[in-house]
């Protein structure tokens, strides 16, 4: 059985032309090296799997070839191109700073920078981890760095740029590595499953190349992965199962029973989410993403931000056409808000179910399906209530001419029955107020004008006259009112952050629906903001030294006994 290398080693980039996603920097070193224009000292940064070892190994077999091409690429067949590859090369060194970070490894490679090269013009050292360096080697390695010999280079790689000192900084060149994009991801993983015999999708390879992160190294180990598992046919859901990914069908159901208001199935589907073990925090992640990527969608132009396969887009352009911005809005806050709220929650399911119900709430659609088992409900217990109403139909006066009151006495009993039938129901007496505002929509499509809007803003406040703190800072408020897509947004101030969130977390959604009932219309969203502080801020005196000073400078009488009693201010 022939030995089995691994796509990360068997397809490692050998040459500029091959490097993926880092063309700036290869075009950087290939300029220097055709000009001359070499510098004694690189360092090479970024995070794992973007090809710093490899750009430093390429650059330094570059410098030391004999025959380089005309677009300043190794031959590959002189000897330092071949002992390179066959691992003899005694121009280029590779240290592992993590295992060698101390003075007397420091100090050995001084010993070892002063022998010239045997093959080629220049000894490169690549020092991988270069951050791992204690700090007396990085002080010992200074002087070496500053002032080689004309035959040394050094290369240093790092991932973590942030922990290596500004004297060894300043005296490189730095090479700050990008996250490899998904599409890069995808088109070099198509050229490997091409090579290796393996048939797979593009939804597939999407997924293997967000779950590596921007990491190629990971991409292809992810890969090799996905083959061992699934074998040279890969499927879809094989890669979901095995990489253990929430499949994308779940949050289009979910925006489809939003837009429908139908709360039971977005909860069911969360169930289902859990009972196949993954996270509840990364499936509101994953929520947050669909509906960011709706978003992008819905505005025109965006389409470069959507790292999705085509036929992916097809259907996210199809959804997005049902949603409005208003939509997608206030989603992305409550899904936001969720996630912030995830560790902090006691009952972490309950939370997100809340979330779900938010949600389907969000447009107004949800309170038609509760009003359809409404008869039903309240068919149950007419009986009973009609047994009674007859009792009250005596103590009236008989009057010779009953058919006028009759409808009137009859009316009655409905209204002490829907009463009955809110009270037995703790989720319907929840929604019974956008019932009641459900017939003043249906009368009334237009949406209130502003001074409707501003007339009936003080009810609100008198609502609310057991709470003297929020009565008090609705009646005092200022409102900005907005009009987009037939919704009018109502936005009032408070005086600052804190008092923002309270309101966001506590009493937004209770505002705003009183609010709606108060004016008749469910076309009002509500918003809260801060009000900007226009007067300048005084620093506040704590210390009685200072106090005595500002006393001093604003009384003059003070001032004169303080020099004539010769006092000290402390």
């Amino acid at each position: 059985m022939s030995q089995y290398i691994v796509s990360a080693r068997k397809y490692r980039p050998d040459s500029f032309g091959t490097l993926i996603g880092q063309d700036n920097i290869a075009q950087t070193l290939k300029n220097s090296i055709l000009r001359g224009q070499l510098a004694h000292a690189y360092l090479f940064c970024g995070p794992r799997g973007v090809g710093k070892t490899t750009t430093a190994r390429i650059f330094a077999k570059m410098i030391n070839c004999s025959n380089p091409s005309e677009d300043m690429e190794p031959c590959g067949k002189c000897e330092s191109c071949q002992s390179f590859a066959e691992g003899r090369s005694y121009c280029i060194h590779e240290l592992d700073a993590a295992s060698n970070n101390g003075v007397e490894d420091i100090k050995t490679l001084m010993d070892q920078v002063r022998i010239p090269p045997q093959v080629g013009r220049y000894s490169v050292y690549i020092i991988d981890e270069v951050h791992m360096l204690s700090q007396s080697a990085f002080n010992a390695f200074l002087k070496t760095l500053e002032e080689p010999p004309a035959h040394a280079i050094f290369i240093l790689a790092t991932t973590e740029k942030h922990k290596i000192l500004p004297t060894i900084l300043s005296r490189c060149q730095t090479y700050d590595f990008n996250r490899i994009t998904v599409e890069n991801i995808v088109k070099n993983l198509r050229m490997v499953a091409s090579s290796e015999g393996v048939s797979i999708d593009d939804e597939s390879l999407h997924v293997i190349a967000h779950k590596a992160d921007g990491a190629m190294r990971d991409a292809l180990t992810i890969f090799d992965q996905t083959v061992a598992f699934c074998g040279t046919d890969v499927q879809y859901q094989d890669v979901l199962r095995n990489l253990n990914v929430l499949d994308y069908e779940y949050s289009f159901s979910l925006v489809d029973n939003f837009l429908a208001g139908d709360y039971s199935s977005a909860m069911l589907t969360f169930d289902e989410v859990l009972t196949k073990g993954f996270n509840a925090l990364h499936f509101v992640a994953a929520l947050s993403s669909h509906l960011r990527d709706l978003m992008v969608c819905r505005s025109g132009g965006l389409d470069a931000l959507l790292e999705l396969p085509q036929s992916l887009k097809v259907r996210y352009q199809e959804q997005s056409q049902k949603c409005s911005v208003q939509f997608l809005y206030d989603a992305l806050a409550i899904t936001t808000q969720c996630e912030s709220g995830y560790r902090a929650s006691v009952n972490p399911r309950l939370h997100i179910e809340f979330a779900l119900m938010k949600l389907s709430f969000i447009n107004g659609t949800s309170e038609v399906q509760i009003q359809k088992p409404a008869p039903s409900a309240r068919q149950t217990p007419a009986p009973a209530v009609r047994t009674e109403s007859p009792a009250p139909q005596p103590v009236p006066q008989p009057v010779a001419q009953p058919e006028e009151p009759a409808p009137k006495q009859a009316e009655a009993p409905r209204e002490r029955r829907t009463r009955a039938a809110r009270a037995s129901m703790s989720l319907k007496s929840m929604m019974e107020e956008p019932k009641a505002a459900a017939p003043v929509q249906a009368t009334e499509d237009t949406v209130p004008s502003d001074e409707v809007l501003r007339e009936k803003w003080p009810e609100l406040a008198k609502m609310y006259g057991d709470k003297p703190r929020l009565a008090t800072m609705l009646s005092t408020t200022t409102l900005d009112i907005t009009e987009a897509e037939g919704f009018k947004t109502v936005t009032f101030r408070v005086v600052n952050e804190a008092q923002k969130d309270w309101v966001e977390s506590k009493l937004l959604h209770e505002l705003e629906g009183n609010y709606r009932k108060a004016t008749g219309s469910m076309k009002i969203y509500l918003r809260v903001a801060v009000q900007p502080d226009d007067t300048p801020s005084q620093p506040k005196i704590y210390m009685p030294g200072d106090q005595a000073e500002v006393l001093m400078k604003e009384k003059e009488e003070v001032r004169e006994l303080v020099k004539a009693l010769e006092l000290d201010i402390k």
